[in-house]
């Protein structure tokens, strides 16, 4: 019977606007007394003016510590040791991603309310209850799933529009496998992150993310490059951050996403970010899955048009040869892999199989040719 009951998890409350910044105040004033606030120098910057004198406003002091760069146990020791020695009872993350996964960890060995304001919208991982842990070299330690999501996570548009559309873009790559992946784990009865099967709201957020992406993303990433704050700009920006996020760790996730562990060996995939590899993955699912025409067409159009990888020359793998290929596919089809949340037997043929036609399909739309 256990394997028949849902569970949804996400953030306490959820704010997002141009200008919210200047409301943090008033969401943490019954949560706490005083903030560590920590970030890289461009995170702390940006929210900085509107931080000071809301928390003031609102009888919350802060100090703030800048990050070092990673987040590892050592840095999370260090940081976690000023929030004991200054008595910080919040603590805010204000930065990009392994900002925020360091805030979360910390939160959890200082007891504080966790925080969350992303500079950027390039991934679902703000709401999350998840924080990926770093060796000092930069290499993956382990994943730490902590006791419960961030208590606030707040996004100010007006900042987010300020940052490269890069980072939107991946955001988008990132949050176009929700649905997808949330869809093949209800088929095959797969769990969620949570470790239960996704309720109908949390589906229902999977699918709006989609839809949010194919309407309003090429709109949204105009709009930022431009450095303004549209209603395009904010529906892509909730897409990319809550409702991701939501239906990611609520929904479950496959293939997409498991396929990366592969791309993440090869060196030449280094300098892409997580949801641009996540992007061309999603396609691979959708060939591997025998999606229709029409849906293929649609998502590799929208990729190419906002951005995303859609050829193994984008990733800069065109040329490492089929047994280095076939070696990241192996990787990434191990057998407790999430790649076999899927409602048929993966193999590792099939999956290299959808990897080369993805790429096919690619060059064709960008020769002008209907991909199929």
């Amino acid at each position: 019977m256990a394997g028949n009951v849902k569970v949804l998890i996400s953030p306490s409350r959820y704010v997002q606007g141009e200008g919210a910044i200047f409301e943090i105040g008033r969401h943490l004033r019954k949560l706490g007394k005083k903030a560590l606030v920590i970030g890289g120098k461009r995170g702390l910057e940006a929210t900085r003016k509107g931080r000071e004198k809301s928390l003031s406003e609102n009888g919350l002091s802060q100090m703030e510590e800048l990050f070092n760069g990673e987040c590892s146990v050592a840095e999370i020791e260090r940081l976690t040791a000023i929030a004991a020695e200054n008595e910080c009872d919040i603590i805010i993350g204000s930065g990009g991603g392994k900002v925020i996964d360091t805030a979360k960890a910390v939160a959890v060995n200082a007891k504080a309310v966790t925080v969350i304001i992303p500079t950027i919208a390039s991934s679902d991982a703000p709401c999350s209850a998840m924080s990926v842990i770093y060796k000092d070299d930069g290499t993956i330690e382990r994943f730490l799933i902590t006791p419960r999501n961030p208590d606030v996570v707040l996004v100010d548009t007006g900042i987010i529009a300020k940052s490269p559309a890069r980072m939107l873009v991946a955001g988008m790559g990132d949050a176009l496998a929700t649905w997808f992946e949330a869809d093949a784990c209800a088929g095959s009865g797969s769990l969620n992150v949570a470790r239960g099967q996704a309720t109908a709201a949390a589906m229902t957020c999977a699918r709006l993310c989609f839809d949010i992406l194919m309407e309003y993303g090429l709109q949204a990433k105009i709009a930022n490059e431009a450095q303004v704050v549209t209603p395009a700009l904010e529906k892509v920006v909730e897409a990319n951050t809550l409702l991701s996020g939501i239906g990611f760790e609520s929904g479950g996730v496959a293939a997409a996403h498991s396929l990366q562990d592969g791309l993440n060996m090869l060196e030449e995939c280094h300098g892409f970010y997580h949801g641009e590899k996540i992007g061309f993955l999603t396609l691979v699912q959708l060939v591997l899955e025998g999606r229709p025409r029409e849906t293929l067409q649609q998502v590799f159009t929208f990729s190419h048009q906002v951005g995303l990888p859609i050829t193994l020359a984008d990733l800069k793998i065109d040329g490492i040869g089929e047994q280095r290929l076939r070696e990241a596919v192996a990787i990434s089809c191990k057998p407790k892999a999430t790649v076999h949340n899927h409602a048929f037997p993966i193999t590792e043929e099939l999956v290299y199989n959808a990897l080369i036609t993805v790429d096919a399909m690619g060059r064709r739309l960008k020769a002008g040719l209907p991909i199929v």
